[in-house]
């Protein structure tokens, strides 16, 4: 059987790895920080054996890598090369985690394949691209699994929570929300994300680049909308353009990402993020 090394163990999706990886009676070891420094550029691979890594180790909050990149830069990109320099020497796989959020500049406003150029426009996707390409120039044996707006039942550690619980706090308290309209995405469950790449190890999925997403688009809007509507929150959420909520960084207007490709190499079609939502909100009993 296979050694998987986690890195990255304590966030949504890494969470939820480790949780899938023992329900399949996988090898998998999370990589902690006391064994390894992501931001430590001189740390040691030494020691670890694994026959496939999986990369979600990130700097993740947008604004604050606008405001400071030199972390983001660090982690999201120098560490995704260092990584698989040393998956290069002891020919193991690696699984790079990126993001939607390497695109947003493009021209193109219909689901994302996964040829269509980047074009990131904060630093925070302009980091994450910049590892996929280290990754891939130091190794041929990478899957880039980029995945999107993740929503999980251990929360965005780095974040303080995630986008669903907010909504439900936010709606709450205020008994309003308003909420951008005008910037579609995929809305995925870390839960669903992190079977997927799993999916695609086990299925020695060939190397490349993989939109690893639950089916379907939303806006913002729509997201907060229907966790409103599912939850039975007695609050409003009111659609209002990006230029009425500014932020340090800028958000992609439109990453909505297609996996065909995806479905395609595992062999099922990702279920709806609707259907994502309403088993996160009952296995969070918000429902």
């Amino acid at each position: 059987m296979s050694r998987i090394a986690l890195f990255g163990a304590n966030g949504q999706l890494g969470s939820d790895l480790v949780a899938l990886a023992g329900q399949r009676g996988l090898d998998l070891v999370p990589v902690t920080r006391g064994q390894l420094d992501a931001a430590d550029p001189g740390a040691s691979f030494e020691g670890l054996f694994f026959d496939v890594a999986i990369n979600c180790v990130a700097v993740t909050r947008v604004d604050d890598c606008e405001n400071d990149p030199g972390p983001a830069v660090a982690i999201n990109a120098h560490f995704a090369g260092r990584l698989a320099k040393a998956c290069a020497a002891r020919g193991a796989r690696l699984v790079q985690v990126s993001t939607d959020y390497v695109y947003g500049g493009q021209a193109e406003r219909e689901p994302l394949l996964e040829e269509i150029g980047r074009a990131p426009v904060n630093v925070y996707g302009a980091t994450k691209a910049l590892g996929e390409d280290l990754a891939r120039l130091e190794h041929d044996d990478v899957i880039v699994a980029r995945v999107a707006s993740l929503f999980g039942v251990a929360g965005a550690s780095g974040k303080g929570g995630n986008f669903v619980e907010t909504m439900i706090r936010l709606g709450k308290e205020r008994g309003r929300l308003t909420v951008v309209d005008d910037q579609m995405m995929s809305p995925t469950a870390s839960w669903d994300a992190g079977a997927a790449i799993l999916d695609l190890i086990e299925a020695r999925a060939p190397a490349g680049v993989y939109h690893v997403v639950n089916s379907g688009a939303a806006s913002w809007w729509d997201f907060a909308r229907r966790i409103i509507e599912k939850t039975g929150i007695a609050a409003e959420v009111a659609p209002i353009p990006t230029e009425s909520f500014p932020t340090p960084a800028r958000r992609p207007p439109y990453s909505v990402l297609s996996n065909a490709k995806l479905s395609a190499a595992i062999g099922r079609t990702p279920r709806h993020w609707t259907d994502a939502l309403d088993r996160y909100l009952h296995a969070k009993g918000h429902v």
